[in-house]
């Protein structure tokens, strides 16, 4: 009996041995499952951005993209194999980059600004998600053909919403009543330069005020055009057009030579010396098309499925410093209209 009950007693010792090696073999291969997890979650993504040209908005745009891509853990040099270009507003160099990029085997590809859009998407086709930022009018430019519902493989964020055009142009005709002619620099090549200009001309013509063009086919024009605007116009105004941007230095030096209120339609040229616009900081907007990456990085969405979006959070922002530059007298009533005067009142 006493032989039966020791045998007994090392059975169950040996089943209980074989339990306990079965338990820390599942345990392993949970730990294994969770490892392959992690290593998932840290894979590196290959993200590529092509740029038409570098000027404030469109960098700061680049900036708050990669800043939402690092703040949801995705970091250049780390899981993040970065592929930048930029065309330096040369349209040769842009179709370049779209070729090289739509070859690469992308996870994702960022194009920055309307020329850089249309090219990426043309030559992309369905090989990897595109995300577009700083475009104006993407169903203009047929980057879509649907807002809210894209459809294919290209969704993004534009930069402009026709209500921030509207209340800029309603700004100075009730601020500045004996404006009866804006000139415009503007390079009509761009379609996000024509479309905003027709929104301000349309908008002013209910003021009575006439939009006078001076037109540009590069960024070495931009003076020479602005000069050409004196004495026929009592105020300047641009558009997000990107050769007239890059070369905003020699607008601004205009207006404060000739004391012409300088008007624009983003906060960074403001914040280099125009007057005022009524808009939003690109960092901002891209950080916003950051966060859309992410989406389609680590939650694996369909830029087709995805709306594209507008900035809709819209204030009127002011430099002073600009304004005593170019002889205008800044009224407690332009004041008022600043919702957030610590932020977007500049001095």
């Amino acid at each position: 009996m006493k032989r039966k009950l020791g045998l007994l007693l090392v059975f169950t010792a040996l089943v209980m041995t074989i339990a306990a090696c079965g338990n820390n073999s599942t345990k392993g291969t949970s730990e294994t499952s969770e490892g392959t997890k992690e290593s998932t979650d840290t894979k590196t993504y290959k993200v590529a951005i092509s740029q038409y040209v570098e000027h404030p908005s469109l960098d700061a745009t680049r900036e708050g993209f990669l800043q939402a891509l690092k703040d949801a853990g995705i970091t250049d040099g780390d899981n993040l194999k970065l592929d930048y270009n930029n065309a330096q507003g040369d349209s040769t160099n842009n179709m370049s980059i779209a070729q090289k990029v739509a070859s690469d085997g992308n996870d994702l590809i960022v194009a920055i600004a309307t020329p850089s859009a249309q090219a990426v998407v043309q030559q992309v086709k369905d090989k990897s998600p595109v995300l577009f930022a700083a475009v104006t009018d993407p169903l203009d430019a047929k980057l879509v053909t649907n807002l809210d519902q894209p459809g294919g493989n290209v969704s993004g964020a534009s930069d402009t919403n026709p209500e921030a055009i509207v209340k800029l142009m309603g700004f100075i005709a009730d601020s500045f009543p004996n404006i009866k002619n804006v000139g415009i620099v503007i390079n009509e090549g761009e379609p996000n330069a024509n479309a905003m200009s027709k929104l301000a001309e349309e908008a002013l013509s209910k003021h009575n005020i006439k939009l006078i063009k001076a037109s540009i086919t590069n960024t070495s024009e931009v003076k020479q055009a602005a000069e050409s605007l004196v004495g026929r116009v009592d105020a300047l105004y641009i558009t997000l057009d990107n050769s007239v941007v890059s070369g905003v230095d020699s607008i601004i030096q205009v207006a404060n030579d000739k004391d012409i209120p300088f008007f624009s339609s983003d906060r960074d040229t403001v914040e280099k010396g125009a007057f005022a616009t009524v808009g939003f900081k690109y960092f901002d907007h891209g950080y916003q098309v950051g966060q859309m990456a992410v989406e389609i990085l680590k939650n694996g969405k369909n830029p087709g499925d995805m709306k594209v979006t507008v900035q809709e959070k819209l204030d009127l922002i002011l430099n002073l410093k600009a304004a005593a530059e170019q002889g205008i007298e800044v009224t407690d009533a332009m004041k008022s209209q600043v919702q957030d005067p610590d932020v977007n009142i500049i001095q």
